[in-house]
C-alpha cells in the first residue's frame, strides 16, 4: 500500500509528463481553436502541478537548495552574452 507521500511523488510525476504532452499538442496544433484547447489544458495542469509541489515542499517531501548569489550571476552573464 502506498503512502501518502508515494500517492503525491506517482501524482506529481504523471502531472509533469501531462504537462508534456499538452505543450507539445500546443506546439504542433494545427488550428486556433486546438491550439487555444491545447494552451488551457496544459495552463490548469501546470497549476496543479505546482500545488502539489508545493504541498509536498511544505511536507519536506521535495526539498531544494537554494543558489548562491555568485551562481547566479555567472549564469545570468553566460547567457546574457550568448554563450
Amino acid at each position: 500500500m502506498l503512502d501518502d507521500r508515494q500517492l503525491m511523488e506517482n501524482l506529481l510525476l504523471n502531472l509533469k509528463g501531462e504537462c508534456d504532452l499538452l505543450m507539445h499538442g500546443a506546439v504542433e496544433s494545427s488550428t486556433p481553436q486546438v491550439h487555444s484547447a491545447f494552451s488551457k489544458a496544459f495552463n490548469d495542469t501546470l497549476k496543479m502541478q505546482n500545488e502539489v509541489y508545493a504541498a509536498m515542499a511544505n511536507k519536506g517531501w521535495y526539498p531544494s537548495t537554494k543558489a548562491e548569489q555568485q551562481q547566479i550571476d555567472t549564469l545570468k552573464q553566460k547567457y546574457s552574452s550568448g554563450c
